[in-house]
């Protein structure tokens, strides 16, 4: 089925290199890159990120990973993918491959394009997303590329405003189009939101056993639970003026294999909103018994006080994973 859609579009009746138009046979990288706000009590910028890295196969199969981190401390990692059939996906790939070769007003082969190009370097402004936006052509082995500056992140990225030259807003449109025949118009960023963070420490063992998330917003509290926690008292080093630490804990578990993340910092309007995610083995695992306290602890920009926690959420990963 798919060497009929792929006969059926080429530039003519042929299917060779020569008249296939390109990517129809390859696939498509977007690499974004986002500067995050940070917290109302530090006047840094640009100390956090949210990368994120949409792979998308001609055989329909899609990926996309997302990570965000704060003063160059991964702070999580999330990995999205293709579920069922790929094939589902081929007729959407073909359609922005036959629109980014044809289509008027959208078609990225063209003079304008050529300022885009990479490996040129695209330099965007504060608070900026940098894009680049590369297509494969496994017949030809060849692969186009363009870099490009918008606004916000995947979720809600934009074509006012796209630059460096109008020609930019194309490139954004073709990542709308990829994003929307993957991860769907309504799908939403793990991180849609957060304040940046980092990890200071994770694993399955905290060195005493709290039995929920907790806040730490002084150097005092910090060094008396860094002592506690890993027997030292020279913990990471945080600027208690500007930044906080948050220890997520979810108390004793029972099966090796149970995690615990910091998934999102979320400022509102009465204080800040933490979200954390307990990862188990899923249903056809046979873990081991074991109790433990798994953990994760960040630090983030200062955010308003309280900080509060919501419901802890749940997700089944593969054995091992």
């Amino acid at each position: 089925m798919i060497a009929v859609i792929v006969a059926s579009c080429g530039d003519d009746n042929g299917t060779g290199p020569g008249t296939l138009k390109f990517g129809l046979s390859g696939g498509i990288t977007i690499q974004l890159e986002t500067p995050l706000r940070l917290g109302s009590g530090t006047p840094r910028v640009g100390a956090g990120t949210l990368s994120q890295r949409l792979e998308w196969q001609s055989t329909g199969a899609w990926s996309l990973f997302e990570q965000i981190s704060y003063r160059d401390l991964v702070g999580d990692e999330t990995l999205w993918r293709s579920a069922g059939d790929p094939f589902i996906y081929v007729a959407s790939y073909v359609g922005l491959i036959n629109t980014v070769n044809s289509a008027a007003g959208l078609e990225l082969f063209i003079p304008e394009m050529d300022t885009l190009a990479s490996p040129r370097i695209v330099t965007c402004g504060e608070g900026r997303t940098h894009i680049t936006f590369s297509i494969h052509d496994e017949p030809r082995d060849s692969t186009a590329s363009w870099s490009l500056c918008a606004d916000d992140p995947l979720t809600d990225l934009q074509t006012l405003n796209a630059g460096p030259v109008p020609a930019a807003a194309r490139l954004v449109m073709a990542t709308q189009f990829a994003r929307d025949g993957t991860f769907g118009p309504d799908g939403i960023s793990a991180y849609y939101g957060s304040v940046p963070f980092g990890t200071l420490a994770r694993g399955e063992d905290i060195g005493f056993t709290p039995s929920a998330p907790f806040p730490i917003l002084d150097d005092a509290s910090f060094q008396a639970f860094w002592l506690e926690h890993a027997g030292s008292t020279n913990p990471p080093e945080v600027d208690f003026g500007t930044e906080m630490v948050i220890v997520g804990a979810v108390g004793p578990r029972g099966e090796a294999g149970d995690s615990v993340e910091v998934r999102r910092i979320l400022q509102i309007d009465n204080g800040t909103l933490t979200h954390l995610v307990e990862r188990v083995p899923g249903d056809f695992c046979s873990p081991v018994a074991r109790t433990h306290y798994p953990f994760h602890i960040v630090v983030a920009p200062m955010t308003p006080t309280p900080i509060q926690f919501a419901n802890v959420g749940l997700e089944f990963v593969s054995c091992g994973g």
